[in-house]
């Protein structure tokens, strides 16, 4: 071989490697992509027109998929799950790398284990089930917004107009079930509730419908929310239409689906439009842009070459979308040098001649990389940001919220899960830092042409009476009373039954007794009874405190109460000196030298230093009485309360209220000193039993109940204070709107003076002399009880005598020396001889009622003088020594 011919064959074996290499890399002429949807359907009319628009532009657009043609297989699920799914295996048949769809939730839950095993993706643009978004399903990707959201922003509503019920109606398939879910979910974070669930079954008539809506009717919510597709809820908006459950006092508000059929309606039905008047509806968010004009234009030109007469919704904007989303992942596939190739399962195969040809279902071996790819997309659409987030939702959701009336509808207000309710579009919000606090909706007309905004609840009537728990007690029978079953009487049932006949509806009820008679129930356990649903209320003595309102809720008091102590008194005929009976004859006289001698040492203490100390002798005396009076008047007193904590005496209380665990918890006293009683004897019997003999020192309960009994017994008294505020009300069940309107009731019964006049037919009795005629026994006092107290004031007076009188003696010692130190005048020679040897008593006290200050000041004088007549010596004697 020649080296020219050996250069020919190198250059072709190159060329052919190079062609190789090429053929290996290069990008498929056609890409097949799969649609499931049902073509005849308020959203498939809109999104059939919308997916091939969207190849259509994506084949025409040169800056993606260049050189690469993508391919529409499209299937109709024809409204059924069964067919669906059929129609779903033999789309797979076709060896598509993505499936727009499935438009149903239903068919979405079938065919999410297909795509699992083929590792083809779904990007559906209806499927709104929040379910779908579990981790059993990787390859489904929602490219619409999920239930989950559209239920926030229907609790949002709820919770704007305060509402604290919901009657939920709902389709009961995977759809129905998802959303409901998520709405109590959503409701609970709000402190709202699904009070009643309305299930329709799939494909239901009218007849079925009407049945469901009337039971629905029966309950007390009148706030209904409607999730379910576009062809039964005309028929349920025909259906209320009949039961009048579209007027005035109904709230109504429907998921999105309604406002597709509403966007989709070119020429609206007026008769329909007249069922739904005063509805709100909610409506996924689509900002205004260029493109999405764009699109619009050339949707209605399709839809008139077509002869199409429904008109574009928004699931038509996510379809559109969803397509783009696909076609930029292909490319992005394809730019990484990836190949799309589908290869056998080995597990599908055809056996015992089946002739369901499970072999021609190929897995895409890329299918990992595309879901990768589609996951990461982030490019701006006709439905605005399409992108996304961590949760594999879509990112910025938002919701208009539509309210019905006339021939269409208005726009009172946006949802985002951004900011909450507003009037501000959200891609204005999403621009600013969040905000939930300013929520904000336009006027809204409800249904009966209404402005004014419904209560949402009426007390059910559904023949079932409100179930009042009453607490059968052992005493005390005029608060509550149990005659028999069902007949109860007191002064708690009278307001109750007075407050009740107030509400603007009617409420039938049943009293339901809790209790043997013999002994008091546990309140806490019948308030327990509300909050488990055992029980709609509980009415009687019901103190409003802590561990109650976290599980219940109360109504506005009607009547005060507080704890108290009481004791046993004595009785004495009235007196002119009752008030000197506090303490004994010796404790008075011991009181009063103790104060007279604490006067005379802050007298002795004072009386040089402070000017208030000093005058003449009667004023002095006048100070130091009138101190020792102010002292005594103005000292702290000693309460019935912290007697009662610091001292060990056994306390009774009422057996079945809160009293015991207050003691305990609040006062930190031991249960052992802690007797329960349940009788108005019995309190009687242990209170005159006293301590030494088994029974109790004081009885510590509210006071409506301690002025029963004292009613009864004129032999004991309330001890001190009040020491705690509440208040008796009757418990509901949370966020029970019937608990709002009783404390209305109640109010109005206040403000009337009714409450006052069930309060006096009921405590009229009262045969006791008041408190100021008798004495509270067990309070007198003595010398005893104050010995230490008095011991310790006299040590320290003692003390402070003996301090005083040596820092006295001490400075008097002082004084004189320098007294005699200093160089006598004429005068003063002959003042000394006449003065008599010693130091005199006399002399001492007049050191003493000498002030202070001048006793310094003349020493310190002196002490100046003794250093001047020390210099002069030293002076003459230096001159003498000169000479």
């Amino acid at each position: 071989m020649g080296a020219a011919q050996l250069v020919a064959w190198f250059l072709a074996l190159a060329a052919a490697a190079g062609a190789a290499v090429s053929a290996a890399g290069a990008r498929p002429s056609e890409v097949a992509l799969g649609a499931l949807f049902t073509y005849d359907s308020t959203i498939g009319r809109a999104a059939r027109l919308a997916i091939e628009l969207a190849v259509d532009d994506v084949n025409a657009d040169g800056t993606v998929l260049a050189g690469t043609k993508l391919s529409l297989k499209s299937r109709d699920t024809n409204c059924s799950a069964f067919l669906g799914t059929v129609e779903a295996f033999q789309l797979m048949e076709e060896n598509v790398v993505a499936v727009i769809g499935p438009q149903s939730s239903g068919i979405g839950h079938v065919i999410s284990h297909v795509a699992n095993e083929l590792h083809v993706p779904l990007l559906s643009f209806a499927a709104t089930d929040p379910a779908l978004a579990a981790l059993e399903y990787p390859y489904f990707l929602r490219t619409t917004i999920s239930d989950y959201f559209q239920m926030n922003a229907v609790a949002s509503i709820v919770d704007y107009y305060q509402w604290k019920r919901v009657t939920a109606i709902y389709v009961d398939d995977d759809y129905g079930r998802g959303g409901v879910s998520a709405l109590g979910d959503a409701l609970a974070t709000k402190r709202a509730i699904i009070s009643y669930k309305a299930a329709i079954p799939p494909n239901s008539n009218a007849d079925v419908i009407s049945d469901v809506l009337v039971r629905a009717n029966m309950m007390e919510s009148r706030v209904m929310v409607v999730h379910v597709n576009p062809d039964t809820g005309k028929r349920i908006f025909s259906a209320a239409n009949k039961l009048q459950m579209v007027a005035s006092g109904y709230v109504w508000i429907v998921t999105d689906w309604l406002a597709a059929v509403l966007d989709s309606s070119a020429s609206r039905d007026l008769k329909d439009m007249s069922h739904i008047q005063g509805l709100i509806v909610l409506r996924q968010h689509t900002p205004e842009s260029d493109a999405k004009n764009k699109f619009i234009s050339k949707w209605n030109t399709m839809a008139r070459n077509r002869s199409v007469t429904s008109g574009l919704n928004s699931y038509g904007f996510y379809a559109y979308d969803s397509v783009w989303t696909v076609a930029r992942a292909i490319d992005q596939f394809l730019d990484s040098g990836q190949q799309i190739n589908f290869s056998t399962d080995p597990r599908l195969h055809d056996s015992n001649g089946n002739t369901l040809r499970l072999s021609t279902l190929k897995i895409f071996d890329g299918g990992e990389q595309m879901l990768q790819q589609l996951l990461l997309t982030n490019f701006t659409g006709v439905t605005g940001p399409v992108q996304f987030g961590s949760d594999r939702n879509l990112v910025r959701p938002a919701y208009d919220i539509l309210n019905v009336g006339g021939s269409g509808s208005r726009l009172i207000g946006y949802w985002s899960n951004h900011s909450g309710l507003s009037i501000a579009a959200p891609e204005i919000l999403y621009q600013k830092p969040p905000n939930t606090s300013a929520q904000q909706l336009y006027n809204v007309l409800w249904p009966g042409d209404s402005t004014t905004m419904p209560r949402g609840w009426v007390f059910r009537n559904n023949g079932q009476a409100l179930r009042v728990g009453v607490p059968n007690k052992a005493s005390f029978k005029d608060l509550v009373s149990s005659r028999g079953p069902g007949n109860v009487t007191g002064y708690c049932i009278d307001v109750f039954n007075t407050a009740i006949k107030l509400l603007p509806y009617p409420v039938p009820v049943q009293f339901v007794t809790i209790g043997d008679g013999t002994k008091n129930p546990s309140y806490i356990g019948i308030v327990s009874m509300v909050a488990a649903n055992t029980l709609d209320a509980a009415v009687g003595d019901f103190a409003i405190v802590r561990n109650g309102t976290a599980i219940s809720e109360y109504t506005q008091p009607y009547v005060e109460a507080g704890l108290v102590i009481v004791a046993p008194v004595k009785q004495t005929p009235p007196s002119a000196w009752a008030f000197l009976k506090p303490f004994t004859l010796e404790m008075w006289c011991v009181t009063g030298a103790l104060f007279i001698l604490v006067g005379v040492v802050v007298w002795l203490l004072e009386h040089r230093i402070n000017e208030d100390f000093r005058g003449s002798p009667r004023r002095q005396v006048i100070t130091i009485i009138w101190f020792s009076f102010s002292t005594m008047f103005t000292a702290h007193r000693i309460t019935g309360l912290d007697s009662l904590i610091a001292s060990s005496l056994p306390i009774g209380y009422q057996n079945g209220k809160f009293t015991k665990k207050y003691l305990i918890q609040e006062l930190n006293i031991p249960e052992s000193r802690l007797v329960a009683l349940n009788t108005i004897q019995e309190y009687a019997d242990a209170l005159n039993r006293g301590p030494n003999y088994g029974g109790v020192a004081v009885i510590v309960d509210e006071k409506p109940y301690i002025d029963i009994f004292l009613s009864y017994y004129c032999n004991f008294r309330i001890v001190g204070q009040q020491f705690t505020r509440e208040g008796w009300g009757f418990a509901f069940q949370r966020d029970s709107p019937l608990a709002a309107d009783m404390s209305t009731a109640i109010l109005q019964l206040s403000e009337s003076g009714q409450l006052q006049r069930i309060h006096d037919e009921w405590f009229t009795r009262r045969g006791c002399a008041s408190d100021d005629e008798s004495q509270v026994g067990a309070t007198r006092l003595g010398v005893g009880s104050f010995s230490g107290l008095f011991l310790m004031c006299a040590l320290i007076c003692i003390f402070a005598l003996v301090v005083f009188f040596i820092r006295i003696c001490w400075q008097y010692n002082q004084y004189s020396s320098s007294e005699a130190a200093r160089e006598p005048s004429a005068a003063d020679a002959d003042a000394i001889q006449r003065r008599p040897s010693g130091c005199s008593f006399k002399e001492l006290l007049q050191f003493v009622d000498k002030k202070e200050e001048e006793i310094r000041r003349k020493m310190k004088r002196r002490s100046s003088d003794k250093d001047n007549q020390a210099a002069g010596s030293s002076g003459a004697l230096s001159v003498t020594s000169a000479y």
